[in-house]
């Protein structure tokens, strides 16, 4: 899962826009802006979100799950503790 806050963070350290971000992950414009939209965790076809994350993956950005522990290296975000109505 990701939640369009993470949706939104990965793409501001990337430094991209939402155009950029739907051409990297060949998903619609509309799409990536109604995933962003979304209240809490981004609703979607599996394949549709599969290749946001992949995309984001594959430009440098690691998406992390709650409580999960990096595979990585290097600087990144993470978000402490949940917001109030955030899930």
């Amino acid at each position: 899962m990701i939640s369009a806050l993470q949706l939104r963070a990965a793409r501001a350290l990337l430094g991209i826009d939402q155009r950029q971000l739907a051409e990297l992950s060949g998903v619609s414009l509309p799409t990536i802006q109604r995933m962003e939209a979304s209240e809490g965790n981004v609703r979607g076809m599996i394949d549709t979100l599969t290749k946001v994350i992949d995309a984001l993956d594959r430009a440098g950005v690691e998406i992390l799950a709650d409580n999960a522990e990096s595979r990585g290296f290097g600087r990144g975000v993470r978000l402490k503790q949940a917001r109030a109505g955030s899930t």
